[in-house]
């Protein structure tokens, strides 16, 4: 193969790799806006709600924001190669952001059964961070064990559980279904959960095609 056309290749990967960061970021700006704006005001009725868990809650949100935000650095090929040793720092930070945040959040939500939530709701939550934290140890142990091929596909599955945080809330508040009650809200939650880890296959399957696919003549002619 030519080094236009592996070029070419990195380049269409690259382009897509940005718009598919590009739309989780537009996702984590919707969902700071529209679900978590309390952040930013104190005098923001769900306090009220929150105040029974909220040292729960503070080291559950640090570590939860801390694995969303640090995992697209984790699928740069640039830092990866160029700065090894903070690829490394990064993925241990993530780690530990899984689990922290993964058991944190069921027992926030199983503690909400308290105040009238659903026992579904907490066993959600309890699949949600059981498949996180299963996703991230495979991912850690064929790290360990040398095998860079598996780790990343694993982490991407991994990274698809996490996302699933941004999509329940930006597909509830979208469509309006957040008003729907309950019930509208479970399936939502249940949905995503089933396919997080398919669209994750999905991805990695499309980035096999795109790595066999053939370079049409005219783009290794330009690339020349």
């Amino acid at each position: 193969m030519s080094t236009g056309s592996i070029s070419l290749r990195r380049l269409s990967a690259r382009r897509s790799k940005y718009l598919l960061f590009g739309f989780i970021a537009l996702m984590i700006a919707y969902v700071l806006r529209h679900n978590e704006h309390f952040l930013i005001d104190a005098k923001d009725p769900v306090w009220h709600h929150y105040q029974p868990f909220k040292w729960w809650l503070l080291p559950h949100g640090l570590a939860g924001a801390c694995a969303l935000l640090l995992a697209p650095m984790q699928f740069s090929d640039r830092l990866r190669q160029r700065f090894t040793k903070l690829h490394r720092v990064v993925g241990r930070f993530y780690i530990a952001g899984v689990f922290v945040a993964g058991p944190l959040g069921f027992y926030i939500q199983h503690f909400q059964e308290r105040s009238g939530e659903p026992r579904s709701f907490s066993v959600a939550a309890a699949v949600d961070a059981t498949l996180w934290m299963l996703t991230t140890g495979i991912a850690l142990a064929f790290i360990l064990k040398g095998k860079i091929q598996q780790h990343r596909q694993w982490m991407t599955r991994s990274f698809a559980i996490a996302l699933v945080f941004l999509e329940v809330r930006v597909i509830l508040g979208v469509t309006g279904w957040e008003t729907l009650g309950t019930a509208a809200t479970e399936t939502v939650v249940w949905g995503c959960l089933a396919f997080a880890i398919l669209f994750a296959d999905i991805v990695l399957q499309w980035q096999e095609l795109q790595r066999t696919r053939p370079i049409p003549a005219k783009a290794q002619a330009a690339a020349l």
